[in-house]
């Protein structure tokens, strides 16, 4: 969700084989190239994390990886990236996701590497706060793309291999900001409830397919990504969580194959509230939002 320092509490663990992460450098694949011979298998379960070089992302691989996955790690800041993957076997794919055939480039370089992807965990994004009159046009394409784009058409390359295999998992990292709408946050807002409903329709187009869908949404988090956006963050409630309490949450949601996770769990309310009193949910708004 954000490509600034994590806060986490996870701790990459120790390759217990001394193996070192190791970045690749990747290209598209010409279309006669595509299908020449099966691309090597792994035994162990593989999670391909977006954003991981800081962040919600970052402590999301430490987490998998110390549950014995394999990681297919991307951002955009290698030298972080290396810090993510400190003492595990990851394989590092940088790659901006805004650039043109960015998802699919990723999604081809990830799957010559390991075979297979079971959890894709769509973490990269970004923020921008302030009032919507004087967001410029270029930033509100950015967000758009960066934060919902971008995510669909990395689901769309990385879902066929899933679909294939009759198993997997994708999480999106969504946000209380686009279940809410936050004020002077309306392009981010728009963005993850675009995320929202992406997540409700394709979970019911892949039924029995043996894909699922997990939207995880936290509320703030304690990273740079407030700065980064632009205006930190100074309310007193919510408080921020960690970063390494979101990974516990996709963690669970993988593990148990749930399709929504909320960081921290009180915010299954609003939905609530807004269902069954929609004018005392924009009241409150109004006041706290």
């Amino acid at each position: 969700m954000t490509t600034t320092g994590s806060g986490s509490t996870y701790d990459p663990p120790a390759d217990p084989e001394g193996g070192a992460a190791r970045a690749v450098v990747f290209t598209s694949v010409p279309e006669a190239a595509r299908g020449q011979g099966p691309p090597p298998r792994t035994d162990r379960r593989v999670a391909l994390v977006t954003g991981a070089s800081s962040g919600i992302g970052a402590a999301t691989a430490r987490r998998f990886a110390a549950e014995g996955w394999q990681l297919l790690l991307s951002g955009q800041d290698r030298r972080r990236l290396e810090q993510t993957a400190s003492g595990t076997s990851a394989v590092l794919l940088p790659a901006d996701l805004a650039a043109p055939e960015g998802a699919k480039t990723l999604a081809e370089a990830a799957l010559r590497e390991t075979g297979r992807i079971d959890v894709l965990v769509a973490g990269a994004g970004i923020g921008w706060a302030g009032p919507f009159l004087t967001m410029p046009h270029t930033d509100i394409d950015r967000v758009l793309f960066l934060d919902l784009s971008a995510t669909l058409h990395l689901v769309r390359e990385v879902l066929p291999s899933m679909v294939a295999a009759g198993s997997g998992r994708v999480v999106l990292v969504g946000s209380v900001a686009g279940a809410v709408g936050v004020r002077e946050e309306a392009v981010y807002s728009a963005a993850k409830a675009g995320l929202a409903a992406f997540a409700e329709a394709l979970r019911q187009e892949l039924r029995g397919t043996g894909v699922g869908v997990t939207l995880v949404v936290p509320g703030p988090v304690e990273t740079g990504f407030f700065a980064r956006r632009g205006r930190p963050y100074h309310r007193s409630h919510p408080r921020p969580t960690s970063p390494g309490r979101v990974a516990g949450a996709v963690w669970d949601a993988v593990s148990r194959g749930r399709d929504d996770a909320h960081v921290p769990a009180w915010l299954t309310l609003q939905p609530r509230v807004r269902a069954l009193a929609p004018g005392l949910h924009r009241r409150l708004l109004n006041r706290f939002g």
